[in-house]
């Protein structure tokens, strides 16, 4: 090989772009024939292809080259005995087997992939479409900046943190530092927490959940995880328990005066509370307005009273699973609309839960005495503790709110 004239005849500039379309061809596999074509070309870039073929420049906004005609000219010049293929790799370095590379990059994607391949993925019917879709929308790709190992890393993560869910009352930085040994693992803006937090959604696919921070507490709740102690709070009226630690003591003296009082999940958790609730019924709600005007009402004479305050926090989940491990009947009462209906279905599953003039009987009556505004919003779900409620609801398609029957709860709590 002549490398100084093959530098001459093709090394130039204004040729770069006819060696770069000649690599991509052979590192596509593909064989040099046919004609290559430079659209909008520059005089310089004309005038040097017509150089190197031997004839007039031509005039035109595009450029055509014959890639055999010059194959033929390096070997017969004896610049590039070889032909072009050996000229492209002498001018512009070895080549690159693209195939092989996509190959290998698809199986390194696979095998990111394969991480989810564990029961705590595949033996939840929930996430199918979630795992398919991982590959679909690209979200692992972009959540890992397009590197096959980081994603399979994040892949591997979130299946050891989808293992330990549902949990029972942990924050989330207990969460990431049992299943990762790193307690920041899932802080936000991470993107393990984007990935993980996209799963738990998943988990309950006819969740409305809001956006922005609400929405990831109530997601993550929903799993039973707190964002942290001190931020998951559940509201209470008249618990009845024994003053022997520092909520119990809180909870008695509020109860004297029957004031409503906030619970947080390290309170519940860090020295749990002895209640004394053998027979007593607690009274849940959905909204703060009831509890309210209950303790107005009422105060100290009222019936123990909780507030999930909506979607319940994971301190409304562990208070509520601990006056049900009591002993406790639990009567829940919410909003007649499909929100309502799901989380009615998360406190009726507890043991001795029932429904409090929530069922068909009570919805149709409401709707009867002129009550309920169109239902517009979320998905139907079923209403196992009474199925023609759902049927109710979506044949109506009104929305009773919990205030509106303000009376007949407020007759319900009268003290007897």
């Amino acid at each position: 090989m002549d490398l100084p004239r093959l530098r001459r005849l093709l090394g130039g500039p204004e040729l770069a772009w006819l060696l770069d379309r000649a690599r991509r061809r052979l590192e596509d596999g593909r064989p040099l024939d046919g004609t290559v074509t430079l659209t909008g070309a520059t005089e310089p870039q004309r005038a040097a292809a017509a150089r190197l073929l031997g004839r007039p420049a031509r005039p035109g906004r595009s450029l055509s080259v014959s890639l055999p005609a010059v194959d033929a000219l390096l070997w017969t010049s004896g610049a590039s005995p070889d032909g072009l293929a050996a000229a492209v790799t002498a001018l512009t370095g070895p080549l690159v087997d693209r195939r092989a590379q996509q190959a290998a990059s698809a199986a390194a994607w696979q095998r990111a992939l394969a991480e989810l391949d564990r029961p705590a993925v595949t033996g939840r019917p929930e996430l199918a479409a979630w795992h398919a879709g991982l590959s679909a929308t690209g979200l692992l790709k972009r959540l890992s900046g397009g590197d096959p190992a980081a994603a399979r890393q994040l892949a591997a993560d979130t299946t050891r943190v989808l293992s330990r869910l549902p949990a029972d009352g942990l924050t989330l930085p207990v969460l990431a530092a049992r299943a990762l040994g790193d307690a920041h693992a899932l802080d936000h803006g991470r993107p393990l927490s984007a990935l993980a937090l996209s799963a738990v959604r998943a988990l309950s696919p006819d969740a409305d959940f809001p956006n922005g921070a609400e929405g990831r507490r109530a997601a993550w709740a929903s799993v039973g995880v707190a964002l942290d102690e001190l931020s998951s709070r559940v509201l209470v009226l008249n618990l009845p328990a024994l003053p022997t630690g520092p909520a119990g003591r809180l909870l008695a003296a509020a109860r004297e005066d029957g004031e409503p009082y906030l619970l947080t999940l390290s309170q519940l958790t860090r020295q749990p509370t002895d209640f004394v609730l053998v027979g007593c019924t607690v009274h849940v709600c959905e909204n703060p307005a009831i509890l309210a005007a209950a303790a107005d009402a009422y105060g100290p004479d009222c019936p123990p009273m909780v507030c999930v305050e909506g979607n319940p926090s994971v301190a409304a989940r562990v208070l509520l699973t601990a006056l049900a491990a009591a002993g406790s009947p639990l009567a829940y009462h919410g909003d007649f609309d499909w929100g309502g209906i799901r989380i009615a279905s998360t406190v009726l599953r507890l043991p001795g839960a029932v429904p409090w003039r929530y069922d068909a009987a009570a919805y149709l009556a409401a709707v009867r005495d002129g009550h309920g505004t169109p239902l517009t919003t979320g998905a139907p779900a079923p209403s196992p503790w009474d199925p023609p409620l759902s049927t109710a609801l979506a044949e109506h398609s009104l929305r009773v709110e919990e205030e509106h029957l303000l009376d007949l709860l407020l007759a319900d709590l009268r003290p007897r």
